[in-house]
């Protein structure tokens, strides 16, 4: 027959490896859940980053694109146009057909 002492300790030391049992898969379970909340956020993170750069590369897209100053021509006519400079561009115009 079994004495009543070594049933208490076969009790205690049942119930102490069940417990470190169930705490190890509970540990288990947050180091998992840990690591996954932290690579959603890393992702989150990431995905910030391309849509901030998207919305710099939209916006130079978009920006219209400077064009060089250049000297006002002085022009003869009233209209602003010159009959000269209008017979040198269609001569410059039907040499290139």
């Amino acid at each position: 027959m079994v004495g009543r002492a070594e049933r208490n300790k076969d009790l205690i030391q049942d119930v102490v490896e069940n417990t470190a049992h169930r705490v190890g898969n509970i540990a288990s379970i947050i180091t998992a859940a840990v690591a996954d909340v932290a690579r959603e956020i890393g992702d989150l993170v990431t995905d910030g980053f391309e849509m901030r750069e998207a919305a710099k590369a939209a916006r130079r897209d978009s920006a219209p694109t400077p064009h060089p100053k250049s000297q006002p021509v002085e022009q003869d006519s009233l209209n602003g146009y010159d009959s000269d400079d209008a017979d040198e561009t269609d001569d410059a115009d039907s040499e290139d057909d």
